[in-house]
């Protein structure tokens, strides 16, 4: 066999797995979603599927799914909504067409699995709950003021008092009352904005994010009866909600993951 065609066969069993993981991955998403959006991820698997099929007529074989990339969309979705799956798989199907165009060259045949990439990702954009985006600004709000406040705080409060458990309880009524001020005044300003957005929705998602990076930076005072180990496990976790956040941020906003960095760190 010559080595473009050789390279040829490698490239499409790589996209017949791919077809095959993505198969598996929207049908695991229309199990957790609902009502019309479910009737569409279905849809979009069987049609995955017809691509894997139509791939195995070229490269003679039969490939099992990528387990652990199936596994980490359903956790992905589980964890942290079925619009961040979405917007995965999103970026998935861009990546897709634009794979299938370049082999597309040398097998023209490819064309019809092109269009259906680039049909996909439409769809998906269909799927996205942009009222639930357009929260983010209320989310963020509450976990930089939480990470603000909260670390300084109990940095001061783990010296003074030394004792981890007075450090927990003190930290978490600080904590709690924060949240209270910090929703009411998100529900005010957006009021007061007189945007499209609930005044509510924005307080709930603004108090909710505080809380529960709250609950992240105290339950260490909890767990250890040193206040300094608790301190420094305090601070290891309000950096894996910042990672974290902002990878989630630069998933649903289509945005670079540093830009997004920059944006939480200031």
């Amino acid at each position: 066999m010559p080595n473009s065609a050789r390279e040829l066969a490698k490239k499409l069993a790589v996209f017949q797995r791919n077809e095959i993981t993505e198969y598996h991955v929207y049908r695991g998403l229309a199990q957790l979603a609902g009502g019309s959006n479910a009737e569409v991820l279905a849809r979009l698997a069987e049609e995955e599927l017809g691509h894997y099929r139509a791939l195995a007529e070229y490269t003679h074989r039969e490939v099992g799914p990528s387990r652990w990339r199936v596994l980490l969309y359903r956790l992905a979705a589980r964890v942290f909504g079925l619009t961040f799956a979405i917007k995965l798989m999103e970026a998935g199907e861009r990546r897709a067409e634009d794979s299938y165009s370049a082999v597309a060259k040398e097998l023209p045949e490819l064309e019809r699995i092109v269009a259906d990439e680039t049909e996909h990702e439409s769809e998906l954009l269909g799927l996205v709950d942009e009222e639930r985006l357009g929260y983010l600004s209320s989310m963020v709000l509450g976990i930089n003021d939480a990470l603000v406040e909260l670390t300084g705080a109990l940095a001061g409060l783990t010296f003074a008092l030394r004792s981890a458990p007075l450090v927990g309880l003190a930290g978490l009524i600080t904590g709690v009352a924060a949240s209270l001020s910090m929703a009411a005044s998100e529900y005010l300003s957006t009021k007061s904005e007189g945007g499209s957005k609930s005044p509510l929705k924005a307080a709930l998602y603004t108090g909710a994010a505080y809380v529960f990076t709250v609950t992240l930076l105290v339950f260490p005072y909890f767990l250890f009866s040193s206040p300094y180990a608790a301190l420094a496990l305090a601070l290891a976790n309000a950096l894996v909600v910042i990672v974290l956040f902002t990878f989630f941020m630069a998933v649903v906003r289509d945005l670079g993951y540093r830009r997004t960095l920059a944006e939480m760190a200031t």
